[in-house]
Parts: structure tokens; C-alpha cells; sequence
């Protein structure tokens, strides 16, 4: 008995150790060399010439400027101001506006009396003012009736494109992400030089989130997650200019819709036979993934097989799909995996 319980401290106290030891490899150390501007530095008069510009388009648009700074991170000029609500206009690549979240928001602003979180701003389009990140905060101030919202002005446009990538602390769904993708490009894709798609790889994430934000727009209740495995391996950004890179892919959306429509004839099929399975749609759509067995190279940023070959590939397996084919076990089987995964 005592030669277990020693045994048991002896493994305990092995696995305090490997845990001290993992805690200790996962630590994040300071970088040891300081950046950023030096505190003297950091404070900007509002005739600077590295915000002048700004300042006069804030007090023309009838908004108040509040002061200026040099950003402690990289030295570049940001400016403070409030901005009339009718001057600001989300950018068109966020996330869909959710309704009940605005209410919340709103009534949960107007209780605490304060609206603290500064939208993130750059000059639009038209001239105007563009948020890249506060389309909920914008509607809650609408909803309280606000005249002016604090704003934090940064006078590189391109921030619009690359600030979703912060979006860290809490990730959006595949539909979100999808969405605010194609989006994105679309606006890029109106920017003039007629860059590729490849270009645009940074902000635009994923490659096949462009093809899945194509079918999310032509079906909002599109199964995404089923098909994600299989785009992973055979959609890669082009490098063809981006707006004719979209032509294609609308091409290859509405041939992944036409599988998707063969995927539910045979998930009815199936049903219809007596198989009942929340797994079943992701479970066909493995079956006829013409390349759910083959691993990717050694490089990442080759397909496993050309787009339009495995769309082929695919279509043709569902339309010979055999119900037949199909048993309660392979469906005990999925599950099996699914909750493994989870």
C-alpha cells in the first residue's frame, strides 16, 4: 500500500513537473530591444503637417478635433475628434449587421451613460469618413439618438483592409469570414493598377473563403463547413488581376452549388430510406471528394489538383452517387470521428 501511494506521489509529482516545464516553454518574453517613438515624441499639434489635412476635413464635416499623436507602436500620426453620425458610413466588407446584438449594445451603453470605445476611422471613398471595424457601435449610437461619436483617424486608407485581422480575441464563423472577404475584394478590386488576387493574399486571408463567400451570398443557409475540407486543398489564389480572378470563381461557385443541389437529392435519398444522421450531408459530401485521399506536397500553395478537374471529379460522383452504398455503421463511423474532433 505504501509503496503505491509512493509510486502515485512519485507520478504526481513527474507531472508537476512537465507542466512547470511546458508553462515555461509556452512563456512569452519581452522583446528586448524597445520600439516606438520616445514619450517627447509622442504628442502632435493639430497644425502639424502630418495631420493638418485630416483636421480641416473633421472641422468641414462639422465634427470637433480633439488632438493628435504619434502612435507608440510604429511613429505614425493618428488624430482624436468627434464626427457628426450622418458623416460616418461602415465599410462594405464587415459582417452582417445583427439586429439583436445593436439592441444590446445600445441598451447596455445607455445604462452605463458613456460611449468609451472610439470608432477606428479613414477617409472614405467619396470623401467622407469610413469605419472599418464599428458598424454595431455606429448603429447603437444611431439607435440613442447620439449628434457625434468619438473616432480615432488614421490617415492611411488602407487600414480598412487590414485591421480585421486584429479580430483575434474572439473569431468570426466561416460565414462571417467568408462574407467580409468577398466583400473586401470587391473593393479591392476597383482600386486602379489591377493587382492580383495573389497581391491581396495578406488581408484576404484564405483563398477559398472568396469561392465560399460567393455561395454564402447566393444562399445564405449554404452548408460552408462541409465543403471546406475540400476547398482547402484545390483553391489558391490566382494570379490573374482581381477583378477578372472573381469572374472565375463565380464560375466555380455556381458549378459547387449545382453539386450541392445533387448532395441534398441524395441526403433525401438516403433519408427517405430510413438513415436519420445530423452527419449525413457531411458524410456524402466526404464520399464524393475526389481528393479527400490525397495530402498536399510539400508545398502549401500548390493544389492538390486544379480547381475546375476536381469540381469534375465531384459532380460526377454525385450523380452516381449509389444509395444503396450507404449503411447505419459508415453513419456510426462519422460520428465516431466528429466527436473525436470536437
Amino acid at each position: 500500500m505504501a509503496a503505491r501511494k509512493k509510486a502515485g506521489t512519485a507520478r504526481r509529482g513527474t507531472g508537476a513537473r512537465r507542466t512547470g516545464g511546458a508553462h515555461r516553454r509556452g512563456k512569452l518574453a519581452p522583446r528586448k530591444t524597445l520600439r516606438g517613438p520616445a514619450a517627447a515624441d509622442i504628442s502632435l499639434a493639430l497644425e502639424s503637417a502630418a495631420v493638418a489635412p485630416l483636421v480641416a476635413h473633421v472641422r468641414d464635416a462639422g465634427g470637433v478635433p480633439i488632438g493628435a499623436y504619434r502612435e507608440p507602436l510604429s511613429g505614425r500620426a493618428l488624430l482624436v475628434a468627434t464626427l457628426p453620425l450622418a458623416v460616418l458610413q461602415p465599410t462594405p466588407f464587415q459582417r452582417d449587421l445583427s439586429p439583436t446584438h445593436t439592441a444590446r449594445l445600445a441598451e447596455r451603453m445607455g445604462e452605463v451613460g458613456l460611449f468609451l470605445d472610439p470608432l477606428i476611422v479613414v477617409r472614405g471613398p467619396e470623401g467622407g469618413f469610413s469605419t472599418p471595424n464599428g458598424r454595431h457601435r455606429l448603429a447603437a449610437a444611431k439607435v440613442l439618438g447620439m449628434r457625434q461619436v468619438t473616432v480615432l483617424i488614421c490617415p492611411d486608407p488602407q487600414l480598412a483592409y487590414r485591421i480585421l485581422a486584429l479580430n483575434t480575441e474572439k473569431a468570426h464563423n466561416l460565414r462571417d469570414r467568408s462574407l467580409e472577404a468577398i466583400r473586401m475584394a470587391r473593393s479591392l478590386a476597383l482600386q486602379p493598377g489591377g493587382a492580383s488576387e495573389q497581391n491581396w493574399a495578406g488581408p484576404l486571408e484564405a483563398p477559398e473563403l472568396l469561392t465560399l463567400g460567393l455561395l454564402y451570398e447566393s444562399s445564405g443557409r449554404f452548408a460552408g463547413g462541409a465543403y471546406n475540407a475540400f476547398l482547402r486543398k484545390v483553391d489558391r489564389f490566382s494570379e490573374r488581376p482581381l477583378a477578372a480572378s472573381l469572374r472565375e470563381r463565380h464560375g466555380f461557385a455556381a458549378r459547387l452549388l449545382a453539386i450541392d443541389a445533387e448532395v441534398k437529392r441524395i441526403v433525401a435519398g438516403l433519408q427517405a430510406r430510413g438513415i436519420q444522421s445530423p452527419y449525413l450531408r457531411n458524410y456524402v459530401v466526404a464520399r464524393i471528394n475526389p481528393v479527400r485521399f490525397i495530402k498536399p506536397g510539400k508545398s502549401a500553395r500548390a493544389a492538390v489538383m486544379p480547381m475546375a478537374q476536381a469540381l469534375t471529379r465531384m459532380s460526377a460522383a454525385a450523380r452516381t452517387f449509389k444509395l444503396d452504398s450507404v449503411s447505419h455503421r459508415d453513419l456510426a463511423w462519422v460520428a465516431v470521428g466528429a466527436a473525436a474532433e470536437e
